[in-house]
């Protein structure tokens, strides 16, 4: 016994430098994946499997910042669409999209699913960030994509993005509208006659409508130019404008399909039964009461 421990601490030191020198030499297998840098996403782990699963990876996280600038004065009294306004963040939205593909072709990817699309107006600036996991086919799987598409831009989930690769359909890019619209007045005497009356105040729903048609019209024309065939997954914002009661703004965004040449691919739905049991769901820290 006494033999056999005096052999391993002999042999401990040279085990020590063998195992040192196997974490800078990694395994045949795993230098592959080594070669490469490593891989940043905000994918949750089962949209990273699932991709893996219909023959995609996700490559590299990438955004796009632009802030746009509103002439001073833009926000007083008027009448109409505020165009200083508008024009703003349309533009705004424009510069930040072409950085996030120009990150996603950089980082090798054919396009970004997941963008987190976020857009502040202030009576400045206008600030829009977009943030998703730049991703490309795996090699060998999907050619066809790298080959003759263009990278895509979405806000798509990565299941929806697998869902929509598997009906037949592509993403082609994320689409908005926006527009901003002052809400005229009330004369005095309608003021004064409605202060003690439920009625509608027909010149805030004007605005809204005419804000809301011009924004979807704008939104509608982009994807035409994308030559796509429909949008989905649309998100809406809108209301008065925080800073300026007088005026109202509405915005709306989502991703423009279109279908493959080989056209529509009918697919089964799936019933999938959650396993996760409520009754025993619980938070740790409730342990520190009892």
């Amino acid at each position: 016994m006494s033999a056999e421990v005096k052999s391993g601490a002999e042999d401990l030191p040279a085990r020590m430098r063998r195992a040192a020198a196997a974490v800078h030499q990694p395994a045949a297998g795993a230098a592959a994946a080594a070669s490469g840098p490593a891989v940043t996403s905000d994918l949750s782990i089962d949209e990273v499997l699932l991709l893996h699963g219909a023959g995609w990876e996700p490559v590299e996280l990438v955004c796009g910042v632009a802030v746009c600038s509103v002439p001073a004065g833009a926000w007083v009294w008027g009448q109409g669409e505020i165009a200083a306004a508008s024009d703003a963040h349309n533009k705004a939205v424009a510069t930040a999209a072409a950085r996030i593909l120009h990150e996603c072709a950089r980082a090798g990817g054919s396009g970004v699913v997941g963008v987190h699309v976020d857009v502040s107006v202030q009576p400045h600036h206008v600030d829009v960030e977009l943030v998703g996991t730049a991703v490309r086919p795996l090699p060998g799987v999907d050619q066809t994509w790298a080959a003759g598409h263009q990278p895509f831009m979405s806000d798509l989930s990565a299941r929806d993005f697998v869902l929509l690769r598997q009906a037949g359909w592509v993403p082609v890019t994320l689409v908005f509208g926006a527009s901003f619209v002052y809400a005229p007045r009330r004369s005095v005497g309608a003021a004064i006659s409605q202060k003690t009356q439920n009625v509608e105040l027909t010149n805030m729903t004007e605005a809204v409508y005419a804000a809301r048609e011009s924004a979807m019209e704008r939104m509608q024309s982009a994807a035409l130019r994308a030559k796509a065939g429909g949008g989905g997954a649309v998100s809406i914002t809108e209301g008065e404008v925080r800073f300026a009661r007088h005026a109202v703004g509405f915005t709306t965004w989502g991703t423009a399909v279109r279908v493959e040449p080989d056209g529509h691919r009918r697919i089964s739905p799936r019933v999938v039964l959650p396993l996760d049991d409520a009754e025993v769901l619980f938070e740790a820290r409730s342990l520190r009461d009892r």
